[in-house]
């Protein structure tokens, strides 16, 4: 796959089938999308092209100081779509100026000059353009009249459901991980840095790395314990990941750490890359009258864990 970003040299395509949308979080109504995009590429002998942009949308016109969340960032976006046999990411600078541009401004020189659609696939609530002036009878009666193929799939169902991106973050923010790993198709997840922690997790005889999103603006689960696992020195660990405040500790600040499941890990790993996955949810966090009742909740916990890692390694072969 070939990636472009808006400031870099590009050579306009022949003819191609493409999407444009955020994408955030590439669940399954996201695939359903994409899939069509590259199979339709096929058939139609052209190049797949997915336009997207960076930062989300929201984060540059949003004026509140709280931004909302995104469930992925690029790296992780570029990655699931690369997957899929797209030929071609094309990642626009979205700023403030950008976002004045008018649907038919960006359709007339933006899309049809550099990639000479034959085909576009939208999802059925596709918005896009100054104030989503874009709307779906606007992009049909242009493509109508552009002798361009418009195909606007139906949502992907979830028990009668449409699969969203907002129902998702819903799901993570409320710790319901299982439902949400379902409706994205993937394991939600991160990339992350391991950072210097307070100690604690070793003197309970259950050493943590901590661990800072790496997105800015990262969807976070709802604060508790988690089953999860992670990638360090090319090693799949599983592992218990606490998110909260470690009340048991009179702690204030939200705080990340995981302790994997592996006795052979360096001692220090300040500053390498984890993407950690969260799989399940074990339990709420909550204050222990002791370190020493806390140590042995985690030995539970661990125990818990240890179980549902089976059934993962079992699906996995």
């Amino acid at each position: 796959m070939e990636i472009f970003k808006s400031k870099s040299p590009f050579k306009p395509i022949e003819s191609s089938v493409l999407t444009i949308g955020s994408y955030d979080g590439v669940h399954r109504g996201h695939l359903n999308i994409l899939n069509s995009v590259v199979s339709n590429a096929h058939v139609l002998d052209a190049q797949s092209v997915v336009v997207t942009f960076d930062p989300h949308p929201r984060h540059v016109l949003e004026k509140r100081e709280k931004k909302n969340p995104i469930i992925m960032g690029l790296s992780e976006k570029k990655q699931i779509i690369e997957s899929l046999g797209i030929d071609y990411l094309y990642i626009i600078n979205f700023t403030v100026e950008f976002s004045k541009t008018s649907s038919l401004d960006f359709l007339n020189n933006f899309i049809v000059k550099n990639f000479n659609p034959i085909a576009i696939i939208t999802g059925h609530d596709h918005y896009f353009g100054y104030k989503r002036e874009g709307n779906p009878k606007f992009l049909k009666t242009y493509c109508g009249e552009n002798n361009i193929l418009l195909k606007s799939l139906p949502p992907v169902l979830d028990k009668d459901t449409a699969i969203s991106s907002t129902g998702i973050r819903k799901l993570i923010k409320a710790g319901h991980l299982r439902k949400a790993n379902h409706k994205l198709g993937s394991i939600f997840g991160f990339n992350t840095r391991i950072v210097k922690g307070s100690g604690r997790g070793k003197s309970l005889e259950f050493p943590t790395a901590n661990l800072e999103p790496l997105e800015k603006y990262q969807l976070m689960p709802k604060p508790g314990v988690y089953f999860a696992r992670g990638r360090i020195h090319g090693l799949r660990l599983y592992g218990m990941c606490n998110f909260g405040t470690r009340p048991t500790f009179l702690g204030d600040e939200l705080v990340m750490e995981v302790h994997f499941f592996h006795n052979n890990l360096p001692s220090n790993l300040n500053g390498e890359k984890v993407k950690i996955e969260f799989l399940e949810k074990i339990r709420e966090e909550k204050k222990f009258p002791s370190p020493l009742m806390l140590k042995r909740q985690l030995k539970k916990d661990k125990e818990k864990c240890l179980e549902i890692k089976k059934k993962y390694e079992q699906e996995s072969q």
